[in-house]
């Protein structure tokens, strides 16, 4: 009793919270600089001698020091029975070889740093910014310009297709080769200038965007180029350039959507009678856009060899083909009808159809490795086409709801002055900017040669439910005008496309609860997949390596988040100055917050939290929102912080925030943590909620981002940079600019009667009705009189909606334009 009473006497020299208080620091301080073990154990020795402790508790301490950083001891009485553990509690997921291959395929970028809880900011804050070639400048301005000049959206939905000049036209031009070397008579098009061409043709028909962007995304011309044989590039590359070869790709079954692995297609190698290898192929695809008029088939299927002929074992494992269309055997079926968007799509048969082992994209040598081709190819995809078709779309919602908003008019103001409208507006601008950011930011990735599957998925899904956002408030915007079908409007046929591109490409659900953080986790996560993969192979060394330094990531980033939120981020550093420094520093905040929760969650649900996909969806949210405010703070910085843009840029950030602030809160009212679950969905939530991360935009913030979307000018120009501008005013677009300028050149006009009004000068009523009467009164001049009946003739016109005989209607066919003169509405 007098020895543990001496043993001890030295905690009792000093107030006991003097030592706990001055521990925690130390440990707290250590941990966030991420300090190495040799470190921590000085520190340590430091603390007992600066307390006096005993000799013995140096000797504990001195063993336990040696026993953590001696790693044959470490592996031996620590690491290896921990495995065992492990292995028998099946706390790490089984990763099977379809899902591995999805993990490995393509590389991680700066969703790794997102992951890390410590992310380089500089790093994030200097990746490319790319602009356009001077030759894929000039292709957009000069084709690409000429084919939307050539497309009537309206038309299209009309006839269920494009004309034999249209498809001439692209062709002639090589739009299905915009990613084909040159050598093969390609343009070798940048996934910047990529993605810039399919968002101006989206912004002028929804199917010419889908047309274009399906060879030139997952198909044959993608593979090839990245798996093809020479004799396969030299045979098949020049002539899908030039669209004498048209492809389609066959992936999705029946009863194998989003698990593609699950596909029945199957073939068989066998020996012909002339001594040749071929494949015999039974399959029933569907759902394969352009295959109605195609004349190859890119084809994805599970290759059995029963007699080894190419010695690689029976079951291969899926495999990709070249097939032609007009194969004997081959069956391209009728029509589907994709909610009535008339590009081509249709199922796929084969019953027998007999191909040359050839034929298998790579030659024989690539048999069974179908499933790598197909996920490296995909994740790069996934970050050009739909996030294009979406940028697109959010632009020309900018451009029209701004006009349109400031010409209509009800209770005697313009509509876009209503909160009501205000609100859904800004959302549409805010959205806009942050979409724009991140295509670029991610196609910048992709022509450096980086494949990153988890962002090219992030931009996907985040890409498209903003789109259908930003159509649903365009439509409620605009109310009956919206709703009515005709050349007039531009955003029925959008909100009818928007659940296609939600489904294609991994359905969203599926992105969002299982390719964003379930395949995230694991293979951002700085140490995840390589503890699985050393367990899996009972391989201690490689455990023993990984896993402890994961412990001090665990460490390291518990004390950046409880640091980093204690100070709102305030003692992170900025790569930038100015408005962009706050959001940095938030972003260091949020990115330990979340490494910190990951890595709890990993912790309680193990291998189970593959089917958590609630809180899987909720940490996807977060790592998304994450990567679109780093998206945005690039944006903003390398186009020189304009003043004029910080008003969009501040609302994207603070919603960025605040999404982040909701999931987090989703996560600690849900999270299960053995023993702990009350201390996340208590205390910690409370403190979350108390000292929040962000908060959705201020009313006046997005006040004056609705009412920058009315002004006619150079912002707005820039806003909407890369769509088509028809600049004839009986068109949908320009007769939506057409308007807004009239109005602003009637502005000083305009004044003139509403101050006569207020005078009693002239009746109150609609400016329309009181221009003859103010032109006899000398209010204004005749030149002021013209410029305001064009304005309220341009006013009138553009509410209008069309309309149809009931010939017209049944029979499809547009009605002839409306036209205004005066007051009154003429139908030619």
């Amino acid at each position: 009793m007098d020895f543990l009473s001496e043993s001890l006497g030295f905690l009792f020299q000093y107030p006991f919270w003097a030592v706990f208080v001055s521990m925690v620091i130390v440990a707290t301080l250590l941990a966030f600089w991420g300090a190495p073990l040799w470190v921590w154990a000085i520190g340590g020795f430091v603390v007992l001698w600066g307390f006096s402790a005993p000799a013995w508790l140096f000797v504990v301490y001195g063993a336990l020091v040696l026993l953590f950083n001696i790693k044959a001891i470490r592996r031996t009485v620590l690491t290896g029975p921990l495995m065992k553990l492990l292995d028998t509690l099946n706390f790490l997921p089984v990763i099977s070889e379809t899902e591995r291959t999805a993990i490995e395929a393509g590389n991680v970028w700066v969703d790794a740093e997102l992951f890390s809880g410590k992310p380089d900011l500089e790093r994030l804050a200097s990746e490319s910014y790319p602009e356009l070639s001077d030759d894929e400048q000039a292709f957009l301005e000069g084709p690409v310009e000429e084919l939307c000049s050539m497309v009537d959206d309206w038309d299209v939905y009309v006839r269920k297709g494009f004309t034999d000049e249209v498809w001439d036209y692209m062709r002639e031009h090589k739009f299905f080769g915009l990613i084909i070397p040159e050598e093969y008579g390609g343009y070798n098009f940048s996934a910047t200038a990529h993605s810039a061409i399919i968002a101006k043709l989206a912004s002028r028909c929804g199917p010419l965007a889908t047309t274009v962007m399906v060879p030139n995304s997952l198909g044959p011309a993608e593979l090839l180029m990245h798996y093809g044989t020479q004799e396969q590039k030299d045979r098949y590359l020049p002539e899908l350039a030039t669209g004498e070869e048209m492809p389609c790709f066959a992936l999705t079954e029946s009863t194998a959507g989003s698990d593609a692995g699950a596909m029945t297609a199957e073939g068989e190698v066998f020996k012909g009678e002339d001594g040749e290898l071929y494949i015999r192929l039974n399959f029933e695809k569907r759902y394969i856009t352009l295959a109605a008029i195609s004349t190859i088939i890119g084809l994805a299927f599970k290759l059995e060899d029963p007699e080894n002929h190419l010695g690689k074992g029976k079951d291969l494992g899926i495999t990709c083909a070249l097939i032609p269309s007009d194969t004997e055997g081959i069956r391209l079926g009728r029509r589907h009808d994709p909610l009535g968007i008339p590009f081509y799509n249709c199922p796929i048969n084969g019953d027998d159809a007999v191909v040359s082992i050839d034929q298998i994209i790579g030659g024989p040598e690539q048999a069974g490795n179908g499933w790598q081709m197909l996920m490296e190819s995909l994740g790069v995809g996934r970050g050009i086409s739909l996030p294009a078709q979406s940028a697109g779309g959010a632009k020309v919602a900018t451009r029209a709801i701004g006009a349109y908003t400031a010409v209509r008019r009800q209770f005697g103001i313009n509509i876009g002055k209503f909160e009501g409208i205000e609100e859904p507006m800004a959302r549409i601008g805010g959205f806009n900017y942050l979409m724009d950011a991140a295509r670029r930011y991610t196609c910048a990735a992709l022509d450096t040669g980086e494949k990153p599957a988890v962002i090219t998925a992030i931009a996907k899904y985040n890409f498209t439910e903003l789109g259908r956002k930003i159509v649903n408030d365009a439509m409620d915007i605009q109310g009956g005008a919206g709703i009515s079908r005709g050349p007039r409007n531009i955003f029925a046929h959008q909100y009818t496309a928007l659940p296609i591109a939600i489904t294609v490409e991994g359905a969203n659900i599926l992105a969002r609860s299982l390719m964003i953080f379930g395949q995230g986790a694991i293979r951002c996560h700085p140490y995840a997949y390589n503890e699985i993969d050393a367990l899996t192979r009972g391989d201690v060394k490689a455990f023993d390596d990984v896993f402890w330094k994961h412990i001090g990531h665990i460490v390291r980033n518990t004390a950046r988040a409880f640091l980093l939120s204690v100070t709102r981020g305030s003692i992170a550093s900025s790569p930038v100055g100015g408005a962009a420094s706050t959001y940095y520093k938030k972003l260091s905040w949020a990115s330990a917050s979340f490494a910190f929760l990951a890595d709890v969650a990993l912790g309680s649900y193990g291998g189970g939290l593959k089917i958590k996909e609630k809180i899987s969806g909720r940490f996807a949210d977060i790592l998304s929102w994450m990567y679109l405010a780093t998206t945005t703070l690039r944006r903003y910085d390398a186009e020189g912080q304009k003043e004029e843009d910080r008003i969009f840029f501040e609302w994207a950030m603070q919603y960025a925030f605040a999404q982040i602030q909701e999931a987090f809160d989703a996560i600690y009212r849900e999270i299960q943590v053995p023993g702990l679950s009350w201390l996340f969905r208590g205390p910690i939530a409370l403190w979350s909620r108390m000292n929040r991360i962000g908060a959705m935009p201020s009313d006046e913030l997005g006040h004056r981002v609705a009412q920058a979307m009315q002004k006619p000018g150079r912002q707005r120009d820039r806003l909407t940079d890369g769509i088509y501008l028809p600049g004839d005013k009986e068109q949908a677009m320009g007769r939506y600019d057409y308007a807004l300028q009239a109005l602003e050149d009637a502005e000083a006009v305009y004044k003139k009667i509403y101050k006569a009004t207020k005078k009693k000068e002239l009746p109150k009523t609609q400016p329309r009705f009181v221009i003859e009467e103010a032109l006899e009164k000398g209010i204004i001049s005749s030149e002021e009189a013209e410029l305001i009946r064009e304005a309220e003739d341009a006013r009138l016109d553009l509410v209008q909606v069309d309309e149809f005989t009931l010939e017209e209607y049944q029979n499809q066919t547009p009605a002839p334009p409306l036209k205004t003169t005066g007051d009154m509405n003429v139908q030619s």
